[in-house]
């Protein structure tokens, strides 16, 4: 019997790494189907409902950027949550599981680093949006014994994300006389792209049950300055960094994922160190020659 994936926001970041990861699996293994909802709104319940029934449904569509989310609050939370629900109820509809794709929603940091028991404090409206689907997440798998699994991917990165997230932005002024930048200390965990798309092949493998959420990340962060530094030393730029040192809105010092749980259960762990990660977006993002 064929085991008919549906992927929400397939032309997205992470998204298009998926889809061409699958369709290769789906080339090895002929139980594996993928469902690519071309023009399907997912705002819209009955465009939801009218899709194919599927077992297993990758939730990643959304509105992601959070500058953005605190000039169009309404428009991140009704996309974001009207969107969930539609999902959860077709997936409640089809007996389906979901693999939800959610972000970092503990805020300032009470602890490092921060396991899944950390108390979730959003500060933007982008992150409370997907807390609230997340919830929204539980509510199913309680009432309706819904299978989920929700995964909390920290900073994500890699080659072809949008140009207005900090390491492209960064990658984009390497060959100008001088890059300027906001402020050099807030410290993030960086999980490369394709590490997060090798998490969440490894549940569409796995035959999970129950409610369930886990961190995705490195487990080390890096400063401002520190991947700046690196990314001028692989492309031996010689541009001068200015910083203005202004403090963005809802800003967060520092954070470090505990990816203990992810271990523990399926022995996972990234396989990009930062310099790898770096090298390969810099290779394909500027395509520069020195490395």
């Amino acid at each position: 019997m064929k085991n008919k994936v549906l992927i929400t926001g397939h032309k997205g970041f992470v998204g298009t790494y998926l889809c061409t990861q699958l369709s290769q699996l789906a080339k090895v293994d002929n139980a594996i189907e993928l469902v690519i909802a071309e023009e399907t709104d997912f705002c819209c319940g009955t465009s939801v409902q009218a899709l194919p029934q599927v077992s297993l449904i990758i939730h990643l569509a959304a509105k992601t950027f959070i500058p953005e989310s605190f000039l169009k609050p309404t428009e991140y939370y009704q996309n974001n949550i009207n969107s969930t629900l539609n999902i959860l109820e077709k997936a409640r509809r089809d007996c389906a599981k979901v693999i939800f794709l959610s972000t970092y929603i503990y805020g300032t940091p009470e602890y490092l680093p921060i396991d899944e028991l950390h108390p979730a404090q959003p500060l933007n409206p982008y992150t409370q949006s997907k807390l609230i689907c997340e919830q929204l997440c539980a509510a199913y798998a309680r009432d309706f014994s819904l299978r989920v699994t929700v995964l909390r991917p920290f900073n994500i990165y890699g080659p072809g994300q949008a140009s207005h997230f900090f390491i492209p932005t960064i990658i984009a002024q390497i060959d100008q006389p001088e890059i300027r930048l906001q402020n050099s200390k807030p410290k993030r965990d960086y999980i490369f792209i394709q590490d997060l798309v090798d998490v969440i092949i490894l549940f569409v493998k796995e035959n999970f049950i129950g409610f369930e959420v886990y961190n995705v990340g490195s487990g080390t962060s890096y400063s401002v300055n520190e991947v700046v530094t690196r990314i001028m030393e692989i492309t031996k730029s010689k541009a001068t960094i200015h910083y203005t040192d202004k403090a963005r809105h809802g800003e967060v010092n520092n954070c470090i994922a505990s990816i203990e749980k992810l271990y523990k259960k399926y022995k996972w762990k990234p396989r990009f160190s930062i310099e790898e990660g770096l090298r390969q977006v810099i290779k394909i993002n500027n395509k520069h020659t020195t490395i």
